[in-house]
């Protein structure tokens, strides 16, 4: 398609989107409900016409030769389509936020002071081979009165146009304006250019993706961003950790999905439990077909690991890869996760009480657990029905992105005719 094309045909989309936008601030809860219980009923009833557009893209994806990790985000199983199905009904019953304000305060002369919550207005999405992106996103940004546009990786285009119909159906059924949720349907990469700079139309841009897409966003961007750079995530055992628990939380945090951001990178280990931990789990990890690369004194414990470099401290492998290294104590964890971490999510497993609040304390992440896997890393799993990202940075939102993080605070004064003199 010319620039010229893709230029009008992005223009066309903010327009509708900002239109829709007005519409949505004064839309009732209940017809926001009403949406996204349809669109659950469709997700359901239109299963297998969905399936079908997902196999073109799954079956393209394995011809170009994707990682299993990225075929595995793209398919959309039985499962799968539950799951956003049952996302959409848990987002349904989530208080409405729109409209709710503060405390007001009473100023001396009689005006009175509060902070109302409302919509950003319109959010574009960018993201890349996770079609239920497309229905966490859409279902997100409608109960908090936002328009959004979506762009999806080129590897889900079919998938994720056939979810938006899905969408605007559901919309429409609510007597909503089916263009406050749009899917780009070109996978020109100029679109995501014209996206990211229509300040005019556009008030914000949620990117999920890899490094490449977050920096080619970060320096052309017009539009604020809120962004998700890598997930290297830490799980850190104590010397206090309790032995099991720290068998099954790390076990789980690196295989429960090697593709997710929220899956262990690099595990932290204190030297006083290592010998004693350490070649239980490293044998679970042998066989279940995880790679292991540690420190020197990693490999004095477990021979068949592989010598880590300082590259692989600092890498999101998303694979069944992990870095392994022995510490000395709470500090040297600390420092190196301060050193090599993301900032996305980090745990420690102990059963003291204070280091597990120094942990919590200075490590400085989005998410910081106690005695919990970092896979929990999941807007889902936080009780925020869906999430449409999960934010590293510090300002507007951080960690999982829900209802809130996709709404802002006005202020809103009430008087009786008073005057400033």
């Amino acid at each position: 398609m010319p620039a010229t094309d893709i230029d009008t045909a992005m223009l066309a989309l903010g327009e509708n989107a900002r239109r829709a936008s007005r519409a949505m601030m004064r839309a009732t809860g209940a017809a926001k409900n009403q949406a996204l219980h349809a669109m659950a009923e469709a997700l359901r009833d239109k299963r297998a016409e969905l399936q079908a557009a997902n196999a073109q893209d799954v079956d393209a994806a394995r011809a170009n030769g994707l990682e299993a990790a990225l075929l595995d985000r793209l398919t959309l199983s039985d499962k799968a389509i539950d799951r956003m199905a049952e996302g959409l009904l848990q987002v349904a019953a989530l208080p409405d936020p729109i409209g709710s304000t503060t405390a007001s305060a009473l100023r001396p002369n009689g005006m009175r002071v509060a902070q109302m919550r409302v919509p950003l207005g319109v959010i574009g999405i960018i993201y890349e081979s996770r079609p239920n992106v497309t229905i966490d996103a859409a279902a997100l940004c409608l109960k908090s009165g936002n328009a959004t546009i979506l762009r999806g990786g080129s590897e889900a285009l079919h998938s994720n146009v056939a979810l938006g119909r899905i969408v605007q159906a559901g919309l429409q059924a609510a007597a909503l304006p089916a263009e406050a949720v749009q899917v780009v349907g070109t996978t020109d990469r100029a679109a995501v250019g014209k996206l990211i700079t229509m300040t005019e139309h556009i008030d914000v841009i949620v990117p999920r993706g890899g490094k490449g897409l977050i920096a080619r966003l970060a320096s052309e961007a017009r539009v604020p961003l809120i962004k998700h750079l890598d997930g290297n995530c830490h799980v850190y055992i104590d010397a206090a950790a309790d032995p099991q628990k720290a068998h099954s939380i790390a076990f789980n945090a690196k295989t429960y999905r090697y593709g997710i951001c929220g899956a262990m990178e690099t595990l932290l280990i204190d030297a006083g439990v290592a010998v004693s931990i350490l070649p239980r789990l490293a044998a679970a990890f042998s066989a279940h077909g995880v790679e292991l690369r540690g420190c020197p004194r990693t490999l004095d414990i477990v021979p068949s690991a592989t010598p880590a470099s300082d590259e692989d401290w600092g890498t999101e492998y998303l694979a069944p890869i992990l870095a392994v290294r022995i510490v000395d104590s709470l500090d040297q964890a600390i420092e190196h996760i301060a050193r090599w971490g993301s900032g996305h999510t980090d745990a420690i497993v102990t059963e003291d009480l204070s280091a597990a609040q120094r942990f919590q304390r200075e490590v400085d992440s989005a998410s910081v657990y106690v005695n919990l896997p970092t896979c929990f890393a999941d807007g889902f799993e936080y009780g925020l029905g869906a999430e449409i990202g999960i934010s590293t940075n510090r300002l507007h939102a951080r960690g999982p992105v829900g209802l809130e993080g996709l709404t802002t605070l006005k202020w809103v004064l009430n008087g009786d005719g008073q005057t400033r003199g």
